[in-house]
């Protein structure tokens, strides 16, 4: 495929197998040319008569897909009309209804629309020992506007996503796993060759009947896509409030005196970007 932006490799080993890999160091930011080579892919794999699988990895082993680079957030585009889906949301929305299955294989951080990305897809197996998960927005005064906030409630219910959003915080993989937040978490050494063997035998199967099978889930599962596309809006608003600019101005003192530790530690660094009450 042409075009795509340097952070993101898709490779096709098979007809049926779609690799897509990302690597943006040192923290793995999404930033917008990520979310449309993305977009691009879906998009591309889509029409697409004999995709089966589409893997989605990463090249770190700290960094899933993680949050959103909040330095690029003046180049994303919001649509005019209030029921059109920007790019972020129109790609997720395309990836949970593919005719392919979806798969994430995690390692390392997995922050905001990473965490996000990783939601949309139809089966997630996490690394024990480097997976982490989060939805941090709260935390710097905005909220989740690709999905979060629809998908986390379904998958781990009520009040976990009450506590997973409102409070910022990092999950580990175990934590992860018992939650459901993802479909399973294996010791690192058994990540590659577990997720290997499914993706063989999800390829054999019947086309037709994989994706006819995952309409029907979709139909019980899926949150609305208005729902999807009023959050973006609803994020895109958040960052134009004072309380987003005073804590993201501290979050950068922060990174200034750490460095990449804000990054590896970024739920407990969130607890001293807030000022005192």
């Amino acid at each position: 495929m042409k075009n795509l932006p340097e952070t993101l490799k898709l490779e096709r080993p098979t007809p049926a197998v779609a690799y897509i890999t990302f690597a943006n160091p040192p923290a793995n930011l999404l930033t917008p040319p990520t979310i449309d080579g993305l977009r691009a892919i879906i998009m591309d794999l889509e029409q697409d008569p004999t995709i089966q699988v589409a893997v989605f990895r990463t090249e770190s082993q700290d960094f899933f897909f993680n949050h959103f680079d909040g330095a690029t957030a003046g180049d994303l585009n919001l649509p005019a009309d209030p029921t059109e889906a920007a790019s972020w949301t129109d790609m997720v929305l395309r990836l949970s209804k593919a005719s392919f299955v979806s798969i994430a294989v995690i390692r390392g951080r997995t922050r905001g629309g990473g965490n996000e990305l990783a939601l949309a897809c139809d089966l997630r197996y996490a690394s024990l020992e480097k997976a982490s998960f989060g939805q941090p927005e709260v935390g710097i005064g905005i909220v989740p506007g690709g999905g979060g906030a629809e998908r986390l409630p379904r998958t781990i219910g009520r009040d976990r996503a009450f506590e997973a959003i409102l409070t910022s915080a990092d999950y580990d993989a175990e934590i992860a796993e018992r939650w459901g937040w993802v479909t399973r978490a294996l010791p690192d050494a058994e990540l590659d060759g577990f997720v290997n063997a499914m993706i063989a035998r999800l390829a054999s199967f019947d086309r037709n009947a994989l994706a006819t099978a995952k309409s029907m889930v979709n139909r019980a599962t899926l949150p609305p896509d208005a729902d999807l596309v009023t959050a973006f809006r609803e994020f895109m608003g958040t960052l134009t409030r004072p309380g987003f600019y005073a804590r993201a101005g501290a979050l950068g003192e922060l990174v200034a005196q750490h460095g990449m530790d804000v990054e590896m530690r970024l739920g407990e660094f969130l607890s001293d970007v807030n000022p005192a009450r």
